[in-house]
């Protein structure tokens, strides 16, 4: 791809000065002695939207005029983080924007930090939704993000005595300078009623949704600059509102108590990301989060459409619209009530350009992260949803019957609805019935996904099934995160690779060039000596920026294997004090990643890593060569301080849990070697990095697959059979890292050798301990470490978003650049 070409209207450096000072004196109504950083934030913030706006409406004018198919993307999340520094380096104004800013005695970095990150999502999947956008805007691509304007994220996550809590994390309370309320095109949304059984006049039945309670959804855009100004779309965000009307009828009734409480109600749709599904009423708010977000986008789409056109003939060459995993599945129900319903489409025509239409990215190939929802919870909140459901189902089943007769498992495992002991609806199963695509995010992710996940539908529509390998933007992940980085590549390559990244390859020739090699080594040391700051800061403890940096940060969960690392750090621990035998380089071991609230194990072992390192780090024999750190609150932000000062970056899932990872892709970017299993996107980093320059070890998922199939494995014998296994688990099972709290751990030894370790981790402990040694003595050869670092930088170039989204574009969506 070529370069995009700064085109911003802000870089005049008068210009940005003069809106600067506007927006200090006429939006926050102050003098600029009286501004601190969180008031210059806001000016500057404005300042820069201002530009925006105005690339805004110059792309919304080209794509009108070119009458271009349009991309959108619904997803649950939105993991946006901070905005500010991006925005003013895909603007190219940073270097200005410093310099003024010097000039007014105020400093560009501490007005950054007073920047909240925007807490619209959790993990990779809604990171991956923003880096999307931003590759969007950068090919000049017309795509835009549709999600939810919650007002709290997750949670902030704090560590007391080792323990997770969680506290509410309200990005918004001050309110963003990032978002431009749209109140002129809120959508409406209706939820619970009933269905009244009536025909039409021509005799045909005609079911009625009625008495259904209305919902407002608010829509909130956040435009996105792309790299060189000249596009710039928008993620549009909804938030929730009660109907006017449905309040007056009840004001009208006398009860004005109970017109309160359905607009607090009512506002909570748009409250907080994932509420807890562990009770009734959890669970119902989070599928109407899911239908809120479906209907207002929706709804949207259609409205724009029907701007430019007076029929649904074009629609589906006019708009392309991914399913960012299962939640935005009602969807196809959705699109299908719009079009037959509200429009009088006959129902083959509007199930094909549904179809058409829409296009399903596959996240997970964990069968409990599969949406199911109870057929008697839909029935209440979308009864008209359940009734077009069931028919999608009856036609779908038909076709299933026609081409296998008489095969009912084959019709029970493909069934939209899961017939048994409570009826549930699959999500999955009915987002691949409703889209033309569906594509899994890795090569052997992919392949799991038509062999493992759903083989069935595999076979009936192989055509419909791809790969779409995940990629992260270099933009954020390595111009913003790492500059120090960026400016040594510039000065050696150019600076082409922010648009091609592949153009970085011509980083090879210099990684046997010892100048260059040094330079490489002083930029890792000082982003390390930068995130030891940052550790001393939350945490409180030193970490030496010498050592080694090996880090693992990234949602905690079992088949991640956190455990794993930490028995590893168990491992050298006891060898260290008990066997006098010590590592040959020191190693500092940081951990961040938060659990959900209601996984008990995942919050377990935030607790176990927490012990272990108190342990260690206070034990003199052992803490000049191991210390263990916890960052607490683990967020984008916090990760661009985290990723660029890695050594080792610790990709050690169960292959074949993982769909694909893009931390491991962004570890690389940044020059860490990976230490990891053949899964996910691993494999892919490994054929393009070569295996010489990363870590594997571990079990495939073809061994494991035939370890459950010929029920083969049997964690006794792991521990019976090597010595080293039994000390780190008798450690585990002991109270030596839980004097307070005894018997605190004795879950993990149950887990581990009782009821069978699912996630292999006895089975993979013998490679990854042998692969560390490695590791180990690799660190200890500077020179050669950092030559693979730099072949690691060299040649990432496919994880690029950019490649990701424009395979996405030619392959799914047909749409193409504007510019």
């Amino acid at each position: 791809m070529a370069r995009a070409q700064i085109t911003s209207p802000a870089g005049n450096g008068q210009r940005l000065r003069e809106r600067i000072t506007h927006h200090i004196k006429y939006s926050l109504a102050k003098r600029q002695e009286d501004m601190d950083c969180d008031d210059m934030f806001l000016a500057v913030s404005l300042a820069v939207r201002d530009f925006m706006v105005d690339g805004m409406f110059e792309t919304k004018q080209r794509y009108k005029a070119a009458d271009t198919k349009r991309l959108y993307y619904l997803s649950m999340e939105f993991l946006m983080g901070r905005s500010l520094a991006n925005n003013l380096r895909n603007l190219g104004i940073f270097d200005l924007c410093e310099r003024i800013l010097t000039d007014m005695g105020v400093d560009l970095d501490d007005v950054r930090e007073a920047e909240p990150d925007a807490a619209l999502g959790n993990g990779g999947l809604g990171r991956l939704a923003a880096c999307f956008l931003d590759s969007l805007a950068t090919l000049g691509m017309p795509g835009y993000g549709y999600g939810i304007n919650y007002e709290y994220g997750l949670f902030r996550q704090e560590i007391r005595d080792g323990y997770q809590r969680e506290k509410p994390d309200h990005w918004l309370a001050l309110g963003t300078p990032w978002e431009i309320e749209r109140p002129d095109e809120a959508c409406i949304v209706p939820l619970y009623g009933h269905i009244e059984h009536a025909q039409d006049r021509d005799g045909n039945y005609n079911p009625m949704w009625m008495d259904w309670q209305v919902l407002i959804g608010v829509p909130n855009d956040m435009p996105i600059v792309g790299y060189g100004g000249r596009t710039v779309n928008f993620l549009r965000l909804f938030s929730a509102r009660a109907s006017h009307e449905f309040d007056m009828q009840i004001f009208n009734d006398g009860d004005y108590f109970k017109a309160v409480e359905q607009k607090i109600a009512s506002e909570t749709v748009s409250k907080v990301l994932y509420p807890s599904d562990s009770l009734a009423a959890g669970r119902e708010l989070r599928l109407v989060q899911e239908y809120f977000l479906v209907a207002c986008a929706v709804r949207d789409i259609v409205r724009r459409y029907l701007k430019a056109h007076d029929s649904f003939d074009a629609f589906a060459s006019k708009v392309a619209i991914q399913l960012n995993d299962t939640h935005p599945a009602l969807a196809v129900a959705e699109l299908m009530r719009i079009l037959v319903d509200e429009n009088d489409l006959d129902w083959d025509e509007a199930w094909e350009t549904t179809v058409t239409t829409l296009g399903y990215t596959n996240h997970t190939l964990l069968p409990e992260a599969l949406e199911r929802w109870p057929v008697p919870l839909i029935e209440k909140v979308l009864p008209r949803h359940l009734q077009i459901i069931y028919e999608i189902n009856h036609r779908f089943l038909k076709a299933v019957a026609a081409k296998w007769p008489g095969d009912g498992g084959r019709m029970q495992r493909m069934s939209i609805v899961e017939e048994g002991n409570g009826k549930q609806v699959r999500m999955a199963n009915l987002s691949i019935v409703g889209s033309h695509s569906i594509n899994g995010v890795a090569k052997l992710h992919s392949e799991l996904v038509k062999t493992s996940l759903v083989p069935d539908f595999y076979e009936m529509w192989p055509e419909r099934f791809n790969n779409k390998t995940n990629g992260v933007t270099p933009r954020r992940w390595l111009l913003n995160a790492n500059p120090l980085l960026a400016d040594l590549l510039n000065r050696t390559v150019g600076d082409g690779w922010i648009t091609d990244l592949d153009k970085l390859r011509a980083l090879e020739e210099h990684a046997e060039d010892d100048a260059f090699r040094k330079e490489f080594i002083k930029v890792k040391r000082a982003n390390k000596e930068r995130l030891a700051k940052i550790v001393l800061e939350t945490t409180r403890v030193n970490v030496d920026p010498a050592s080694l940096f090996d880090v693992q940060v990234k949602r905690i969960h079992e088949y991640k294997r956190q455990l794993l690392n930490v028995m590893h750090i168990i491992h050298d621990y006891l060898r260290l004090v008990e066997d006098g035998d010590g590592p040959s380089a020191p190693r500092t071991y940081v951990f961040a990643g938060k659990a959900a609230p209601g996984y008990w194990a995942a919050k377990q072992i935030i607790k176990l890593v927490n012990n272990v390192g108190q342990v260690i780090n206070k034990d003199a024999k052992a803490n000049e060569w191991i210390k263990v750190v916890f960052v607490p609150d683990y967020r984008v932000s916090l990760a661009e301080g985290i990723i660029p000062a890695a050594d080792l970056s610790e990709q050690i899932s169960t292959a074949g849990k993982e769909a694909s990872g893009t931390g491991n892709m962004k570890f690389a970017m940044n020059g860490a070697l990976t230490i990891g299993t053949l899964d996910g996107a691993n494999i892919e980093i490994m054929e393009e990095v070569g295996a010489e320059n990363i870590f594997i070890f571990g079990l495939t998922v073809e061994e494991i697959r035939a370890m459950w199939r010929e029920r083969s494995y049997n964690p006794w014998d792991c521990y019976n059979g090597n010595a080293e296994v039994r000390r780190v688990m008798d450690a585990l099972k002991s109270d030596r890292f839980c004097k307070k709290e005894p018997g605190l751990f004795d879950w993990i030894y149950d887990a581990l050798l009782t009821h069978g370790d699912v996630y292999f981790h006895l089975a993979d402990f013998q490679s990854y301990i042998d692969t560390q040694v490695r590791v180990e003595r690799e660190f200890g050869r500077p020179a050669s470490w950092a030559r693979k670092a730099i072949l690691n930088v060299a040649r990432i170039g496919k994880f690029s978003s950019d490649r990701t989204i424009l395979e996405y574009a030619k392959e799914i969506w047909g749409i193409k650049p504007v510019v």
